[in-house]
């Protein structure tokens, strides 16, 4: 955001028809919470008050930015929301029992479903990325892919499914959103470019699921209750 300023200013100057000083406004008030949160979330730090904050950036952006009417964008920002429940319910269970050593019975119920939701968000990613044409390759990723979603969202083997996901989705990251070999004077070096870094923000929601694993309500966790 800050290296392309004056074009997003632009974008929304041009879109809502709002003047430069509107225009200039809403990119300082997009900008600086995005960069607030993020250095929250990295220096451990009211990480809750910072996935809020950042929910409500995704939230603005998908409003100002006409993602709600574009398909592919919603489900990537939604999958984006996903990887932000996920790091909220993380930082929940941060001093959670009063009493070191002492067993609780079972963990909180928001935290749960907050994982729970937070699993089914991120598997919208995938789902844009699935190609409806007749080749082999592609109808192979299409049923290797979906049932590793599936998996991931009922939360059985999760922790294999999503690190497959992971390794799966950083692949074809790299070799479809290669930003860096288009001249960065072209519009689809923008377009690539924004697509590699929400890509690995979703990688990033993944792998902690890989780390922190499914949660009370997933097939994992009731196996251990048979």
């Amino acid at each position: 955001m800050w290296f392309q300023w004056s074009e997003q200013r632009d974008y929304i100057d041009t879109t809502w028809n709002c003047g430069y000083l509107l225009a200039s406004s809403f990119g300082l008030l997009d900008l600086s919470p995005l960069a607030a949160g993020c250095i929250l979330v990295l220096s451990r730090n009211f990480v809750q008050y910072a996935c809020f904050g950042l929910f409500g950036i995704i939230a603005l952006q998908t409003i100002a930015y006409s993602i709600l009417w574009d398909l592919k964008f919603l489900m990537r920002n939604l999958a984006l929301g996903g990887g932000l429940l996920l790091l909220l319910a993380e930082s929940r269970s941060e001093g959670k029992s009063m009493f070191a050593g002492v067993p609780t019975m079972r963990e909180s119920s928001p935290k749960q479903y907050m994982q729970l939701g937070g699993r089914v968000l991120l598997v919208l990613m995938f789902m844009t990325l699935l190609h409806f044409d007749a080749s082999f390759f592609s109808i192979l990723q299409n049923i290797v892919g979906t049932a590793l979603m599936i998996l991931v969202a009922i939360g059985f083997k999760t922790k294999l499914a999503a690190l497959t996901l992971v390794v799966w989705l950083f692949a074809i990251n790299v070799y479809f959103n290669a930003f860096w070999t288009i001249p960065v004077y072209k519009p689809m070096h923008d377009f690539l470019k924004y697509d590699f870094f929400q890509t690995m923000s979703v990688i990033g929601g993944l792998l902690l699921v890989v780390a922190l694993g499914p949660g009370g309500v997933s097939m994992d966790e009731k196996k251990k209750e048979w």
